[in-house]
C-alpha cells in the first residue's frame, strides 16, 4: 500500500500532477488548484491510500510538482 499526501494550500496550479497521474489527480474549478481524488483533508493535508498499482504514475506527479507538496510513503 501507498499513502499519498498533498500539502494544497502550497499548491500553485501548474497541472503537472494531473498530466503524470490523471487518475489520482484533477484541477479545481473553484481555486484552480489540484485536488488528490478521493482523499480525506485534515489540518491543511489531503491523504490516501492507494495500491502500490498507483506508484509509478504518483511517483512522477510527485517529481514533476515545483513546489514539491506531494509526499509518498509505503504503509502497512
Amino acid at each position: 500500500m501507498l499513502r499519498i499526501t498533498q500539502l494544497r494550500a502550497k499548491c500553485i496550479g501548474c497541472h503537472a500532477c494531473v498530466e503524470a497521474a490523471p487518475h489520482r489527480w484533477r484541477m479545481d474549478r473553484t481555486d484552480g488548484k489540484s485536488t488528490l481524488i478521493g482523499a480525506s483533508q485534515k489540518n491543511g493535508y489531503c491523504r490516501i491510500v492507494v495500491g502500490l498499482d498507483e506508484l509509478e504514475a504518483n511517483q512522477q506527479a510527485a517529481k514533476n510538482c515545483p513546489v514539491h507538496i506531494i509526499r509518498l510513503e509505503p504503509c502497512k
